[in-house]
């Protein structure tokens, strides 16, 4: 079967404007899969397919909520070509490169031998300008993916593009149509001037910040509450280094002026593939009218859950079946996690009708639970002044010294069972009603967040004790005293929304995993950072001081876990594996590439290492660009490291 290409000619232009009533596509340069009123992959759009595949990376001018600004595209397009491939077959892509830097493609959530996994300075040179590579590797999976490039910061300039897989055998999810949907993000700022600034003044994009007039109308922390987090020199509200104030928030390269338009049927099953393409921003996702039936995660199929709205970190992916019965319009919300803006698209059964854009919700206030503080989850006694407790050095309380559970094999520990009934208690979270489902708990009582002076004595936030393996320095801000499992709960600033939201703990497996081993091992691996200096890393090292890299053997099954020492939730991507969340039934566990790490939480997964040379890293761009990256070395078992 000859390779179908991608030729913006002129005729498919006019063809595209046709479709958006005017000049839009012209200066959009947007692939046909995401022009406004798609009516949806199933139908005969043009993608990229076959064996032979044909890319180039160049520079393009764009035009987003009518505002022209430059982009580094795939093929022209922002976002590029999707890429339709069949579970089973073989693939040659190959990749031109016409800028005047190096570049790249990282085939993310594809497993590929590593030398095709795209990551410059660890599985391959890059592609120099004016140069083409070509990447051939078997398509073993299927399911819902993505392709960006691993080189700089150019995948915050629009280097990103979807992939959708086909089952070989029948595709357990049945929908009469189906659109990808990808979110981004877009600044006119150039990401390296973003990122100058970033490193020159902390919380310089933070326009949402306390102050005095809110106190005096009783909004926001109180007087108590400021005073103690400006004792520790911390911002309850720097929730998202770069936001709104400096981005436009993209649904398949429309801005929400713009509008993308998905076409549906009154009364059809209608699969969206959501992909979070966004350099650096959290989304939380809701279609206001419409119950989102998640049924894959990370491309892995898993058992149906009914919600209301989920947040999908950056690199994740979620398929969900919507059932719109009514002839009528709907929107689809994209709401940055810091409630800075929101990307805005629309579902309806004809081009031009629209539906209520929701306002942005109160932005979430950071607690002392998301600085890993959480007394009542450990004490049991929530919603207690805790400044009334006595004199306590909690570095020193019995079992709350995790530094001495280092040695532990957690694969004794049975893993937790998810409940899938919406109103049980997801992982007893303090703080939440005890009875109250995801997204349901009252909100918090205003000035409850108070530690005090404790008789003189302060909790420690600097205690290496409790992580011995952190490099200490600058990029060491706070090391999080009783970090906890927070993958029951449903996200920052989702706790009280009044509606059901989608928790890790309702991920099942719809298959069984393939390794069913218990771990050899544990390794717990800290990702520390300096918010106020824009330091990331794990263990206290970024990337640029030559840490060593994390050594494994291949075929061995460890039990990774993550744990957050700061204040802010990172999404963290393994190349060339999925993992299992340690949850679940046994065997059933939900296997996934990439996963939020809550602020002051901490998260376990078990990995079958496969040999190579693995990318480890956040996948906010800018966090892995200040040193959020690492490398996960497989080799065989004999003259392995330990």
């Amino acid at each position: 079967m000859p390779p179908r290409t991608f030729d913006l000619n002129r005729r498919s232009l006019v063809r595209g404007a046709a479709i958006l009533g005017g000049g839009a596509a012209i200066s959009s340069l947007l692939p046909s899969w995401a022009l406004s009123a798609s009516p949806g992959i199933l139908s005969t759009l043009p993608t990229l397919s076959g064996e032979d595949i044909k890319l180039t990376i160049g520079h393009t001018p764009i035009t987003i909520d009518g505002k022209q600004s430059h982009a580094v595209t795939i093929n022209g397009t922002v976002p590029g070509p999707l890429l339709r491939l069949k579970e089973g077959q073989r693939v040659r892509i190959a990749v031109t490169n016409t800028l005047d830097e190096d570049t790249s493609i990282h085939w993310h959530g594809l497993l590929v031998p590593f030398q095709m996994d795209g990551v410059p300075g660890v599985s391959f040179p890059g592609i120099p300008p004016g140069q083409t590579f070509v990447y051939e590797f078997p398509v073993i999976q299927s399911g819902t993916y993505w392709y960006h490039s691993h080189s700089g910061l150019q995948e915050a300039e629009g280097h990103y593009a979807p992939i959708v897989i086909e089952p070989a055998d029948a595709d357990p999810v049945s929908a009469d149509r189906e659109h990808v949907v990808v979110l981004a993000d877009h600044s006119e700022m150039h990401p390296h001037l973003i990122f100058k600034r970033l490193k020159q003044q902390g919380g310089v994009f933070n326009y949402q910040r306390q102050t005095i007039a809110g106190l005096l109308a009783g909004k926001d922390q109180t007087l108590a509450e400021r005073i103690e987090w400006a004792k520790m020199l911390m911002d309850p509200t720097d929730i998202s280094d770069v936001t709104g104030a400096v981005q436009t928030f993209l649904i398949n390269g429309h801005g929400p002026k713009d509008n993308w338009t998905g076409i549906f049927t009154p009364g059809e099953r209608v699969r969206l593939r959501f992909i979070n393409a966004a350099a650096q921003m959290i989304f939380n996702v809701r279609i206001p009218g419409l119950k989102l039936t998640v049924v894959a995660a990370d491309g892995q199929n898993v058992r149906p859950v009914e919600v209301d709205e989920f947040q999908i970190g950056n690199a994740e992916t979620y398929d969900v079946i919507v059932q719109p019965a009514e002839d009528r319009a709907y929107t689809l919300v994209s709401e940055a996690i810091d409630r800075s803006g929101m990307g805005r698209a629309t579902l309806a059964p004809r081009l031009g009708m629209t539906a209520p854009v929701p306002p942005l919700r109160e932005r979430p206030i950071l607690t002392m639970k998301d600085m890993g503080m959480d007394m009542s989850a450990h004490s049991g006694m929530s919603g207690m002044d805790h400044s009334s407790m006595p004199a306590m050095d909690h570095s020193n309380m019995p079992g709350m010294d995790h530094s001495s559970m280092a040695g532990m094999d957690h694969s004794a520990m049975a893993p937790s069972q998810p409940s899938t009934m919406a109103g049980m208690d997801h992982g007893g979270m303090a703080g939440m009603a005890s009875s109250a489902p995801p997204g349901m708990a009252p909100p918090r009582s205003r000035g409850s967040d108070v530690m005090g002076d404790m008789g003189g004595m302060s909790m420690n936030m600097l205690d290496y004790s409790k992580a011995p393996q952190i490099k200490k320095g600058p990029g060491v801000q706070m090391i999080a005293p009783m970090p906890m499992d927070r993958t029951g709960e449903p996200g920052l600033g989702l706790e009280s929304v009044g509606h059901r939201v989608l928790v890790y703990k309702d991920l099942i497996a719809l298959a069984p995993n393939p390794d069913q081993r218990p771990p050899d091992r544990a390794l717990d691996i800290r990702l520390t950072g300096n918010m106020e200096r824009f330091m990331w890393g794990f263990d206290g090292w970024k990337f640029s001081e030559n840490p060593p890299p994390y050594s494994f053997r291949t075929g061995e099954r460890v039990r990774i876990t993550l744990i957050n020492d700061s204040m802010m939730t990172h999404p963290i991507h393994l190349h060339g594996h999925f993992f299992e969340l340690v949850h679940g039934p046994v065997g059933f566990m939900p296997r996934k590439h990439t996963v939020n790490v809550a602020p002051g939480g901490k998260v376990s997964f078990d990995i079958t290492a496969e040999a190579g040379d693995w990318a480890f890293h956040c996948h906010m761009l800018y966090h892995m660009h200040a040193g959020m990256f690492q490398v996960f070395k497989v080799r065989p078992m004999q003259g392995a490291a330990a």
